[in-house]
Order: structure tokens, then C-alpha cells, then sequence
């Protein structure tokens, strides 16, 4: 890289710094490794056996993500197979939170003013963007559920369609699809009188409390008057 390509990065490796610590990340250099001192610990140029990644998270000491560093200006889309080539490489006397031939499951890539995050325990893993670095303790309520959001969601219970009305049972396939396909939002179009009320309270929201939170989904509800 040129001398400018080499500044761009260390500021880039700066801004991620000060954002993992604002998360809650203590950071280490590999050399001066202690897996105990947090929670959640960021250990920058972890060696694998395909070359040091930029980052490697580590969350009871258990390592459990990478961060692929990109200068400002790269496309993020373009470099998730760095992150995904860390994540499944190997490293020696280092306790995974996946098995030996599955990648670890959180990755990140980020710049300056952009961060991009993947599950790769999703079905159809894809990056998406975040606003921010999740902190130690998502991560390890994440690891603890064992499979991903998306993954559940695979698994909805068959609907009691008992009391509900045909446009209601579609409203609620509707927003099941959605969520199954992976879709950021969904609208849903129901007429007036057609029951919306009833549809959040009864389905929506109890939805959306019994997984926590769906993170980036978007339900926006359309009722026509006429």
C-alpha cells in the first residue's frame, strides 16, 4: 500500500478502536494476551493460519467473531470473504465458540464512518448494515440462545387460526414470510374495520416480545379507508 493507503488504515484502526471501547471491547495486541480481564476483549492481528486478522472478539474468553479493518472509501461489500476466510481459519491453543470447520459466527467489516455485520449461524448469511459495534453482552445472550434469530424464525408455530378472519390469517402468512425470507420490512394493507387492533395485540406485538427484539425489521401498517 502507498503511504497515503497506510495513513487512511491507521486512522481507520483508530475510529474502530474508540468505537469497540464506546461498545464496552477491551482491546489487547496479541503479544500481551489475557483473556480474563473481560468480558468482552478485541485482540488485534490475531494470528490464524492464513495470516493475522484484524481483529479477532473473544466474549468469556472464547473467541467468537472478526473485524476486517478496511480504509475509508473501500466497498465493504466486496471484502467479506476476508472476514469469512478469519473466521473459519484455524488458531492454536484458542477455545472457538463454533467447530473446527464451521467459521465463527459474528463478523464485521468497517471503515472510518461504516460498519457491516453478519450471523453466520442465519440461513442465508448476508452483511447488513449497523450502526454501531454490538456490545459483549449481545453477544454472549446470542451465543447462549444457540441459534440465530433468523434461524428461529424458521420454526414459528403452526397459527391457531381459530376466531380470526380470512384477511387476517393472510395479514399474519404475510408478515410470517416476511420475517422467514429475511426481508428488513414489510408492509401490511388491511382494510378498515378488518381488524389491525386486534392483529398487533394478538400476533404482532406478543410476537416481537416473545424474540426480544427483531433487530432492523420494519412493520408499517397501511389501513384503508375506503
Amino acid at each position: 500500500m502507498s503511504p497515503e493507503q497506510l495513513k487512511l488504515e491507521a486512522e481507520t484502526r483508530k475510529e474502530i478502536d474508540k468505537n469497540l471501547i464506546a461498545a464496552g471491547w477491551v482491546i489487547q495486541d496479541k503479544n500481551r494476551l489475557n483473556l480474563i480481564e473481560s468480558l468482552g476483549i478485541a485482540v488485534r492481528e490475531m494470528d490464524t493460519d492464513t495470516g493475522p486478522a484484524d481483529y479477532m472478539l473473544f466474549v468469556d474468553g472464547i473467541a467468537c467473531g472478526i473485524i476486517e479493518a478496511k480504509r475509508e472509501g473501500m466497498n465493504l461489500g466486496s471484502v467479506a470473504g476476508q472476514s469469512q476466510r478469519y473466521a473459519t481459519s484455524k488458531t492454536k491453543y484458542i477455545q472457538r465458540a463454533a467447530a473446527n470447520d464451521q467459521p465463527l459466527p459474528f463478523l464485521y467489516e468497517a471503515t472510518n464512518h461504516e460498519i457491516r455485520f453478519r450471523d453466520e449461524r442465519d440461513p442465508q448469511p448476508r452483511s447488513r448494515n449497523v450502526f454501531h459495534f454490538h456490545r459483549p453482552e449481545t453477544l454472549k445472550d446470542w451465543l447462549t440462545e444457540g441459534r440465530s434469530l433468523r434461524d428461529r424464525l424458521q420454526d414459528l408455530p403452526e397459527l391457531n387460526t381459530q376466531g380470526l378472519r380470512d384477511c387476517q390469517i393472510d395479514a399474519i402468512k404475510g408478515i410470517e414470510h416476511s420475517l422467514k425470507q429475511a426481508h428488513p420490512r414489510a408492509l401490511l394493507q388491511m382494510a378498515t374495520g378488518s381488524g389491525v387492533d386486534l392483529h398487533l395485540n394478538m400476533y404482532h406485538f406478543p410476537l416481537v416480545f416473545a424474540f426480544k427484539t427483531i433487530p432492523e425489521y420494519r412493520l408499517k401498517f397501511l389501513e384503508n379507508s375506503t
